[in-house]
């Protein structure tokens, strides 16, 4: 009766033939030996240096998995980790406690994936090298073949055949992944430097077109508001005159000496009302008492008159 290890480990490996990835594939070396196996991985996409790059590497398992972590180790040069040294990674042997079992040998080999941009920064198994020697380590992992696997394909072959496998199965291969395998391995990792350096002139781009159609809204904007909307500028203010009120001769001497003459400023906007005459009111005022006053002295003559 097979143990849980082995219903677990043939499960996954009839998961990742019925569920393929065009990024990597893996299987036992051995039908005898389910806890040895293999896998060819494509390095990460640009502008990574070990895009185009294709690594093999070797994944030991424990009779315990997956209650335990499996230990991996790359055969290819890759100037990320050491040749055939086991990796310290969170999901390798070397952090036990990190490690859930509910994770599998995919979810172990896209996290590996994705560890190789990380810096080494003293790992056991990691290296610290130049960019251009991983570049170069990348163009010439395609060609390297794996002594230890049957039928002697190198790297390259090995997963150009696994994406035909991907495409029959209905899976989407990216269009990058067909051009790195239709050329050579120097023609590859010049593109990728080619695309590595064009891409701050590309980050740009968007920027300044979002710069100018902001400007030229914010334009349009204003002038479809019109003057009602738009504040008017200082120097666009006219200067009304307040009008004085006029008083008759015979008053001019009691009534005080007017104001001098102001001026309010005020908006273009403001509609200006034509003087009228608003100064009746005062005249009759000034006239009624003109005449109270004429009357009094009438009134004192002729009581003057009466005593005499």
């Amino acid at each position: 009766m097979a143990s849980p290890s082995h219903r677990r480990l043939l499960k996954e490996a009839s998961e990742l033939a019925s569920h393929p990835s065009p990024h990597f594939t893996a299987h036992p070396v051995s039908d005898s030996n389910l806890y040895d196996w293999h896998f060819t991985l494509a390095g990460p996409p640009p502008p990574s240096p070990y895009a185009g790059g294709i690594y093999h590497g070797r994944i030991v398992l424990p009779p315990t998995y997956p209650l335990r972590p499996p230990s991996f180790r790359f055969l290819t040069p890759s100037g990320r980790f050491e040749v055939n040294r086991e990796i310290c990674l969170s999901i390798s042997g070397h952090h036990e406690e990190t490690w859930q079992p509910a994770w599998g040998i995919r979810t172990a080999l896209l996290a590996l994936r994705t560890f190789m941009d990380a810096d080494a920064k003293g790992q056991v198994g990691g290296l610290d090298v130049d960019v251009s020697v991983r570049r170069q380590y990348a163009a010439e992992s395609r060609g390297w073949v794996c002594d230890g696997c049957e039928g002697g394909r190198s790297n390259e072959e090995v997963l150009r055949e696994w994406r035909e496998v991907c495409r029959a199965k209905g899976v989407a291969v990216d269009d990058d992944d067909d051009e790195v395998q239709g050329g050579t391995a120097n023609e590859s990792t010049a593109s990728v430097e080619a695309e590595a350096k064009s891409e701050p002139e590309r980050e740009r781009e968007p920027s300044d077109t979002n710069a100018n159609t902001e400007v030229a809204s914010s334009e349009q904007k204003s002038e479809s508001l019109g003057p009602s909307r738009v504040g008017v500028s200082p120097q666009q203010q006219v200067q009304v005159p307040v009008p004085v009120p006029v008083l008759p001769a015979s008053a001019e001497a009691a009534a005080p000496s007017p104001a001098p003459t102001r001026t309010t400023p005020v908006q273009t906007t403001t509609t200006s009302r034509p003087t009228t005459t608003s100064d009746a009111p005062w005249l009759d005022r000034a006239i009624l008492g003109v005449l109270v006053a004429l009357a009094f002295m009438i009134v004192r003559r002729l009581a003057k008159s009466e005593e005499y």
